[in-house]
């Protein structure tokens, strides 16, 4: 069992940036593909970026280019750097690890854009 702990949100202006971070209780090293996720109001959840166990990072086309999504192995953590936030950029963010047949959630952290 891998427990998620998720970080780095509040709010910031349009323009701005925040790093959301995620913790891991256990190691991910090549075992886990990990994902971010967002869920704004009345809104399904969608996949915003992800990474594999190999480092390669892929987005979804509305944050390429503004997003970036890392890990760090060693410190079982990842992080989505976010810069030129957009107002429909607010939502709360989840972390998910995936791999093995396995699926971890952290408990989100709300991204709030506005002037």
């Amino acid at each position: 069992q891998v427990q998620l702990v998720e970080s780095g949100g509040g709010l910031a202006q349009p323009g701005g940036s925040l790093r959301l971070s995620c913790a891991a209780s256990g190691s991910i090293r090549s075992t886990y593909a990990m994902y971010w996720y967002r869920q704004a109001p009345g809104k399904q959840r969608e996949l915003v970026a992800w990474i594999t166990t190999h480092g390669i990072a892929n987005y979804i086309p509305s944050v390429k280019g503004r997003f970036t999504i890392s890990r760090d192995d060693d410190k079982n953590m990842g992080f989505l750097q976010m810069n030129n936030l957009k107002v429909e950029d607010t939502a709360v963010y989840y972390c998910n690890l995936y791999g093995l047949g396995r699926n971890y959630w952290g408990q989100g952290t709300q991204v709030t854009v506005s002037s």
